[in-house]
C-alpha cells in the first residue's frame, strides 16, 4: 500500500492522519508475519479499515502459481500454507492416496493390446509373481490373451483355434502339469525304479504298453513286468526329448514327442496317454517305435531342403 502526502503541508497539520495510518497498518503487518513464519490462526484484533483491508488481504493471501504448481509442494516439503490453500492441499494428497490404494498407474492408460503384448515377454514364473503385486497387475496378468500368447510361446501354435472351457490360464496350467508328469516318466526310466513305475501307471486291465522292440503288453501286471525286464537287461538310458506336444482334455491328455538315445542315431517316436483320477494323472498307454531311416531322410530334406 502506497501512502502519499504533500511535503509542502506542515507535519503538525497531518499528525493525526499519520498516527491513524500507523495504527491501521501495524496489525496487518503482524498478521502477514504470522502467516509467513508459523501456522496461521485467527488474530484477535479489530478489523482494519475497509479500503486498506482489501489491499492488504490481497497481498497477504498466498495464491497458486500460474504454471500449475499448487501449494501442495510447500505442504509436502514441510512448509505451512494458508487455511484455504491447506484445504486444497489436503484434497490433493487425499486424491493421490486414493489413486495409490486403487493401484492407478500408467498401465490403466495403455491400450489392452499393448498391455498384452508387453506381458507376452514375461515367462510363466514372472507372470505369476506379477499377478501378486496389486489388484491392477492381477487383472492385467489374468488377461486371457496374455496366457494364450504365453501358451503359444512355451508349447505350440497347433492349438490356436481351440477355445479352452476354463480359459487359457487354466489350460496353460493343465498343460504344464502334464508336461511335468511326462518328464517324470523319463526320470523313472533313467533311475530304473520299478516301484516308481508301478505307481506311475493306472492299475487297470485296459492299460497298454508297446516298447520300441515292437512287443505289445496289455493289462497292468503285464505292463509292469515288461518294465521290470527292461530295467534288468538294459543299462540306464538318458533320453534326449524333443518336439514335445500335448493336448489336454478334462480327464484325459496325450503327449507326443521324439526321443534320442544318441543324437547321431535316429530318434524314437513316442506317445504317452494319461487319465486323471482323483486329481492325479496316471499313464494308461505308452507307445514307442523307431523312426524309419526313410522317414528321417525325408524329414532332413524337408528341414534343410
Amino acid at each position: 500500500m502506497e501512502i502519499s502526502y504533500n511535503p509542502s503541508i506542515g507535519l503538525q497539520s497531518h499528525q493525526s492522519l499519520i498516527i491513524a495510518t500507523i495504527v491501521t497498518l501495524l496489525p496487518l503487518l503482524l498478521a502477514v508475519r504470522s502467516l509467513l513464519f508459523r501456522r496461521p490462526h485467527k488474530p484477535n484484533v479489530s478489523p482494519p479499515a475497509p479500503s486498506a483491508g482489501k489491499e492488504e488481504t490481497k497481498q497477504a493471501t498466498p495464491s497458486c502459481s500460474c504454471n500449475g504448481t499448487s501449494g501442495s509442494e510447500a505442504f509436502l516439503n514441510g512448509d505451512k500454507a494458508a487455511p484455504a490453500e491447506e484445504d486444497m492441499v489436503t484434497a490433493d494428497v487425499s486424491k493421490v492416496a486414493a489413486e495409490r490404494q486403487s493401484g492407478a498407474s500408467m498401465m490403466e492408460q495403455l491400450v489392452p493390446e499393448i498391455t498384452t503384448h508387453a506381458l507376452s515377454y514375461l515367462d510363466y514364473p514372472s507372470l505369476c509373481r506379477l499377478s501378486m503385486t496389486n489388484s491392477l497387475m492381477r487383472k492385467a496378468a489374468n488377461d486371457d490373451n496374455a496366457w494364450k500368447a504365453l501358451y503359444h510361446k512355451d508349447f505350440t501354435l497347433e492349438q490356436d483355434s481351440i477355445t479352452p472351457v476354463n480359459g487359457w490360464k487354466a489350460y496353460y496350467a493343465a498343460t504344464r502339469a502334464i508336461m511335468n508328469v511326462n518328464t517324470e516318466f523319463f526320470n523313472i526310466i533313467r533311475n530304473r525304479s520299478l516301484t516308481a513305475m508301478s505307481c506311475f501307471w493306472l492299475n487297470a486291465d485296459y492299460v497298454k504298453c508297446v516298447h520300441a522292440s515292437g512287443e505289445h503288453f496289455s493289462g497292468y501286471n503285464a505292463v509292469i513286468q515288461s518294465w521290470q525286464l527292461a530295467f534288468n537287461w538294459e543299462q540306464g538310458v538318458d533320453f534326449q526329448v524333443r518336439d514335445v506336444r500335448a493336448r489336454v482334455l478334462t480327464d484325459m491328455a496325450w503327449v507326443t514327442m521324439k526321443t534320442f538315445v544318441d543324437m547321431d542315431s535316429g530318434p524314437f517316436n513316442m506317445t504317452n496317454i494319461f487319465e486323471c483320477h482323483h486329481g492325479r494323472w496316471y499313464l494308461v498307454h505308452h507307445h514307442s517305435s523307431v523312426m524309419l531311416l526313410a522317414d528321417a531322410d525325408m524329414e532332413h530334406q524337408i528341414v534343410h531342403g
